[in-house]
């Protein structure tokens, strides 16, 4: 009998020992990390792309481009064309000046045949000549004035729009050089050097491994326990029998219930609808993605 009572003791803290009595968390889930897809916006072969998976690559960085010759030579021709018009734009400046300076002998003409009909040793009609002079060079200055304006505005109407192209080829040349949104490591390589990219094309994922996601479903009699904000305790699984705890983050709560997923545990097994919530884990590098992991709130 007092063995027995013994037996009875043993079993029951094994059973207590080995986490039957209660769970010791209360969501499971999965990490996940922030992917991004990068695909090609230009076009032509790619001259330059050596990364590869498992690569760690800085945010804004050329790790490859991809060729630009078209491009270079379609700009040179857009200058020379540019240039060949300024040749075209009239000096203004030195057509100008020479007409001002008619006018200006012509108004000291003018006042010194007044001063010689004063004395009486001009005609009035000498003077009427001189008074039709200058009214014609002023005549001739702002009609000139004008034409020059007019084909100066003509001229640069046509330099514009080739400037404007010129733009365009710029921010395509930059759009040829390939560089990663974001800190990561590469996860996936779609294409290699010396193949054809076209717009739109795959090039490589990369992940930001060092901040994970963790996302779990909680019940809703969970939901008023937690806010944004909020620091839970988080489990990552380190083999079958050993887990490691880490800070985490609430940075995310749905706003609508959905059903269990059936590879998720919650407190309540019992629970129809449940409610998705992203922990954000700072990684020492043993978090992987897909790896399970629990949190106690």
């Amino acid at each position: 009998m007092k063995s027995s009572k013994i037996l009875i003791v043993v079993f029951v803290a094994l059973v207590t020992s080995c986490g039957y009595g209660t769970k010791e968390y209360d969501a499971s889930g999965v990490f996940e990390t922030t992917e991004v897809l990068v695909s090609s916006k230009g076009v032509g072969e790619l001259k330059q792309f050596e990364i590869k998976e498992g690569q760690r690559l800085d945010a804004n960085i050329q790790i490859g481009y991809i060729d630009t010759t078209q491009l270079y030579l379609k700009k040179v021709q857009l200058r020379a064309s540019i240039k060949a018009i300024s040749a075209q734009l009239p000096d203004a400046t030195v057509q100008i000046a020479v007409l001002e300076e008619q006018l200006a002998k012509a108004n000291k003409e003018k006042e010194r045949t007044e001063r010689l009909i004063a004395s009486g040793s001009a005609t009035q009609k000498l003077y009427d000549d001189c008074v039709s002079q200058v009214a014609l060079l002023n005549k001739q200055l702002k009609a000139t004035s004008s034409q020059l304006n007019t084909q100066t505005k003509g001229l640069l109407a046509q330099i514009d729009p080739l400037k404007a192209q010129i733009a365009q080829i710029d921010d395509q040349i930059l759009n040829n050089i390939i560089s990663s949104p974001i800190n990561g490591v590469v996860l996936t390589k779609y294409a290699q050097q010396g193949e054809l990219s076209t717009q739109g094309r795959p090039l490589f994922k990369v992940g930001d491994l060092d901040n994970m996601i963790l996302r779990v479903y909680i019940t809703a009699d969970q939901l008023t326990t937690l806010e944004i904000g909020q620091m839970v305790k988080v489990y990552s699984d380190q083999g079958k029998k050993d887990r490691k705890e880490y800070q985490g983050t609430v940075e995310w709560i749905s706003d609508q219930a959905e059903f269990t997923p059936k590879t998720i545990q919650t407190r309540d097994e019992r629970a129809n609808l449940v409610y998705a919530v992203k922990i954000a884990v700072k990684n020492d590098g043993l978090i992987k993605r897909g790896m399970y992991g629990e949190i106690k709130l």
